[in-house]
């Protein structure tokens, strides 16, 4: 199996997978509403709507995990960052990215290593995970700010002119 053919729900619960993605640059991020990093949504949406038409997309992933900063409904969370970030990327239902519970998606993408050449648990929310078109994923902690050289040059090399 390869991360395009893990069953994923959208946030209204409708399925999908990231082969509806396949052949695009995807920025998966576990994110939060009630986190010290919930101002990164701004970031994610204008990388949303900086690279969206070059075959980039950012795809949030809500998580309650960590401190219970993710606490709310489905409902709610697509009020909160439609209304206070005006996100405009897809999201996926609540998710457990870590523990016996972690999802599958994110049982393949923690065994990638980060820039220090450390895998496993994602550490807090914003991890974001950047899947190139051919499927090749490299990972960002949560302190790689949406706007950051690094995460924006990562980026640049995988989307079209």
């Amino acid at each position: 199996m390869t991360l395009y053919d893990i069953p994923l729900r959208t946030l209204t619960g409708e399925p999908t997978s990231l082969a509806d993605y396949q052949g695009k640059a995807v920025l998966v991020v576990n994110v939060a509403s009630r986190c010290g990093l919930t101002p990164q949504y701004a970031g994610l949406e204008q990388l949303q709507k900086q690279y969206g038409e070059r075959g980039f997309t950012v795809l949030g992933v809500p998580c309650n995990q960590f401190a219970g900063q993710e606490p709310g409904s489905a409902e709610e969370i697509q009020s909160f960052c439609s209304a206070t970030y005006g996100v405009t990327f897809p999201m996926l239902e609540k998710t457990d990215v870590n523990g016996e519970t972690r999802h599958p998606l994110y049982a393949e993408l923690t065994q990638v290593a980060d820039a220090e050449g450390a895998a496993g648990d994602v550490k807090w929310n914003f991890e974001k995970f950047l899947i190139s078109p051919q499927g090749e994923v490299t990972r960002f902690r949560p302190g790689v700010e949406p706007e950051s050289t690094e995460l924006v040059t990562a980026i640049e090399a995988l989307v079209t002119a």
